[in-house]
């Protein structure tokens, strides 16, 4: 039984193994030639610490009043069934 997985995974590294050496091959190509092209990272100020809070609270008051309009359209009781 063990004989017959082992028999399995040796044929997938075979089958798989140029799969692997041309997906290798594809990214050193691509670090290689696009380099200028890529975005340079930021250098200066992305944000401050005050931002981050007043952001983070306004995003939590969006979610309570979301959930707190949820709660209270489930509190409701079930529109009636169409009759046809």
């Amino acid at each position: 039984m063990i004989n017959k997985y082992v028999a399995m995974g040796f044929g997938a590294l075979i089958a798989l193994a140029p799969v692997a050496a041309l997906a290798q091959e594809q990214v050193a190509q691509a670090t290689t030639t696009d380099s200028t092209s890529m975005a340079a990272p930021t250098t200066g100020h992305t944000g401050s610490h005050r931002g981050h809070h007043r952001r983070k609270a306004n995003t939590a008051g969006h979610r309570a009043r979301a959930s707190a309009h949820h709660m209270h359209k489930m509190s409701a009781a079930p529109a009636a069934a169409p009759k046809s």
